[in-house]
């Protein structure tokens, strides 16, 4: 499993996945999921991906390399689409010529063709946008009302995000939240786990705010799983009993 979120507020985007993937108990391995593509001062974008991993290896390689527009010959990447909107498109296109290529060989083994990104960035002189996009190449995108998207995993983090998380929430505040989301996550599916690739960004500067990886026993993380465990036994305790039954007197 994985879990993959991305925030856009106010302030800028933030986009964190795991790294955890697994073919049964013994085959567990690191794999990054989070891919930054960034040309500084001009456009930052970057993918999350969920999904079989081959599949979406296979969908990022064929973005790098390009696919060749028919009419004209040239090459379309991430890095010369003209809005982010028509590069959420250029993802849908890629995922549906990996599908024509590998499709029937995966039916044939019985593996489901099953994979999903989010897309979020910024091209200088656009707003900042954010889009998860589906296994059949169709996409939707993040809006104020809100203003986050998960793939993967995300059950078990989203009732975090939606009691915390609105437009005008400080970047930094949601990362703290994405982090409480992602440790909510982790605690309840063993298919999702360290590191945590991180990404910030601020609006109009088109470059990194902060890329970084967390990794097992990183002191601020372990200090928030701590608090945040804390804090949920003090609400708990904090409430009073249900007035229901015999309740009140036992």
């Amino acid at each position: 499993m994985t879990y993959c979120c991305g925030i856009l507020v106010r302030d800028g985007l933030m986009m964190m996945a795991d790294t955890r993937t697994n073919a049964g108990l013994d085959n567990i391995s690191t794999f990054r999921k989070l891919h930054v593509f960034n040309k500084p001062g001009e456009r930052i974008m970057a993918i999350a991906t969920a999904g079989n991993l081959a599949i979406s290896q296979s969908v990022i390689s064929t973005l790098t390399e390009g696919i060749e527009d028919p009419a004209t010959g040239e090459l379309q990447t991430l890095m010369n689409a003209p809005t982010m909107f028509q590069a959420a498109q250029r993802i849908g296109h890629a995922i549906r010529e990996v599908h024509k290529l590998e499709g029937n060989a995966l039916r044939a083994e019985d593996i489901n063709f099953d994979v999903s990104f989010l897309f979020g960035g910024q091209i200088k002189g656009a707003r900042m946008r954010l889009f998860m996009i589906y296994t059949a190449g169709n996409f939707i995108e993040c809006t104020t009302d809100t203003p986050y998207l998960q793939i993967g995993e995300h059950k078990y983090g989203k009732p975090v995000l939606d009691r915390a998380i609105s437009y005008d929430v400080d970047l930094y505040d949601a990362l703290k939240v994405g982090l409480v989301s992602m440790d909510s996550t982790m605690r309840s599916n063993l298919g999702v786990g360290m590191p945590i690739d991180i990404l910030l960004v601020r609006p109009d500067v088109c470059d990194a705010d902060l890329n970084y990886r967390i990794e097992s026993g990183e002191p601020y993380f372990h200090d928030l799983r701590s608090r945040w465990s804390a804090a949920l036994r003090a609400a708990h305790q904090n409430i009073p009993r249900p007035p229901y039954g015999n309740a009140e007197s036992s």
